[in-house]
């Protein structure tokens, strides 16, 4: 499929990438904390007849270095340039930081029709990484709404990784300690997904070594099917935390993280889920 391609570097770096005989559905592609823009994926759907725009949100110029107080509205901002382009059904495609900020995005704006939540979290975490002001401690949300911070939980500065200092690191055990050190302040920081009028679709693997992306979408499941509200879950017990779409590249193995499961696995997760995202997105059944 012959596509159109534009860069973007007004109000945030990005690309818009379509298809050349134009289309009524669109998405907008959310990395997670490697801070890049997704112009894999962001190709990867346009050639399914999606419109989809791929926008750094942190570390850019004028943003914040860090996943700290980001404000929500720039993602509803990338919305708002997906309508004005033509999508009459936008959705909202995030993985791991991303994903969290996609169920917030469409907590807060009617005009997303769909989420795509690939190894999410239910709750919204404190910044991973230095704010506007350079500064990394004290804790602080990872989001704003309306220029207030939104509820979050912070990490427990206690917990100490089980490999080595110099071996890649699984973080998922931080996570785990820190919910309950602090579940006093879970209640607050839950992601509202039940009030989202957008229909969800999740996926994540059991074997994710960064957090427990599998259980937070359990719960996150359960809080949209207790108000009747629609949700689908793809999962696999043994894929990690970066599942891959048909027709991606291999993910690059990190010198700091673990992310568990193994390609086989997290490719056949996203061949899995593959099919549901471009029903979901094209809205056609």
């Amino acid at each position: 499929m012959e596509l159109t391609e534009r860069e973007l570097s007004d109000p945030w770096e990005g690309v818009l990438v379509a298809p050349a005989t134009g289309t009524e559905a669109g998405v907008l592609v959310l990395g997670g904390s490697s801070g890049r823009i997704e112009r894999e994926r962001a190709r990867l759907l346009a050639r399914q007849g999606i419109m989809a725009l791929a926008v750094r949100w942190f570390g850019g110029p004028g943003q914040s270095p860090g996943i700290c107080e980001i404000p929500l509205e720039t993602f509803l901002d990338a919305v708002g340039l997906l309508r004005a382009e033509g999508a009459r059904r936008v959705g909202v495609l995030g993985l791991s930081k991303g994903a969290e900020a996609a169920l917030l995005t469409a907590v807060h704006d009617p005009r997303v029709d769909v989420v795509i939540a690939l190894s999410p979290t239910s709750r919204v975490w404190c910044n991973a990484g230095p704010g506007l002001d350079g500064a990394q401690r004290p804790y602080r949300s990872s989001w704003t709404w309306q220029g207030q911070p939104v509820p979050f939980v912070p990490m427990d500065d206690s917990w100490t990784a089980a490999q080595p200092s110099s071996a890649p690191v699984a973080i998922r055990g931080r996570y785990e300690r820190s919910e309950k050190t602090f579940s006093h302040l879970v209640p607050a920081a839950e992601i509202p997904v039940e009030k989202a009028r957008a229909d969800l679709l999740l996926v994540a693997g059991g074997d994710d070594a960064m957090w427990p992306s599998l259980p937070f979408a359990d719960h996150l499941a359960e809080r949209r099917r207790s108000a009747g509200a629609t949700v689908r879950l793809i999962a696999r017990d043994d894929a990690g935390h970066r599942p891959r779409l048909p027709g991606e590249t291999p993910a690059p193995a990190s010198p700091h993280f673990l992310y568990g499961g193994t390609p086989e696995a997290d490719a056949l997760l996203g061949a899995a889920a593959w099919p549901h995202i471009l029903t979901a997105l094209s809205g056609r059944s």
